[in-house]
């Protein structure tokens, strides 16, 4: 059994999209084997209300790296495969990037290397799309490092952005693309296409 665990901070709607898939049978071999936040977000009753183990970590008081270790001993507690961050607002410590090197991905609302980075995150992401003026926008699906998303990516999808379009529907669209091939990339994981 291939093993994933989702870091969150938000509402975990991405998360949704890998339950959705696990329960269907769309993920074979694959087991979501926790879910671990650092507030206590509705990713968390998202996951446990489907029957999954879901953990917080209080950050308060601690370094970076000491919150990171917390982290990596429940990671290590469950043999985890695969760390899939979904919305997950902390930067890693370095320590722990190299631990999960190549075994750590991230989804991130745009077209990467553009608008992304430092400060660039929720509704930011497509104020700034739009702003600009661009034709299309997209999601990109990347491997963590220790910049701020600035790791390899492993796959970008696009989506036109449409004359009328507002920062909501302009996210929606982009939220539909993550949904649909964040679970493709962890079935790419487990089947050993990346790595």
């Amino acid at each position: 059994m291939y093993k994933i665990a989702v870091l969150a901070s938000t509402n975990g709607t991405d998360l949704q999209a890998i339950i959705d898939e696990l329960k269907a049978g769309s993920l074979p071999d694959v087991e979501l084997s926790v879910v671990i936040g650092n507030k206590k977000c509705y990713a968390l009753e998202r996951a446990e209300a489907q029957g999954y183990k879901a953990v917080y970590i209080d950050p308060k008081g601690k370094s970076r790296g000491e919150f990171d270790l917390e982290v990596a001993d429940v990671l290590d507690e469950y043999a985890v495969d695969l760390v899939v961050l979904v919305g997950y607002m902390r930067i890693l410590s370095t320590a722990f990037v190299r631990k999960y090197w190549r075994r750590m991905i991230n989804v991130h609302p745009s077209l990467v290397p553009k608008y992304c980075g430092v400060g660039f995150y929720g509704a930011n992401v497509h104020e700034s799309v739009l702003a600009a003026g661009e034709k299309e926008s997209g999601m990109s699906i990347m491997f963590v490092d220790e910049g701020c998303d600035t790791g390899e990516v492993i796959l970008q999808k696009k989506c036109a952005v449409l004359p009328d379009d507002s920062p909501e529907t302009l996210k929606e669209r982009v939220q539909a693309l993550e949904k649909k091939w964040y679970p493709e990339v962890i079935r790419m994981f487990q089947r050993g296409e990346i790595g």
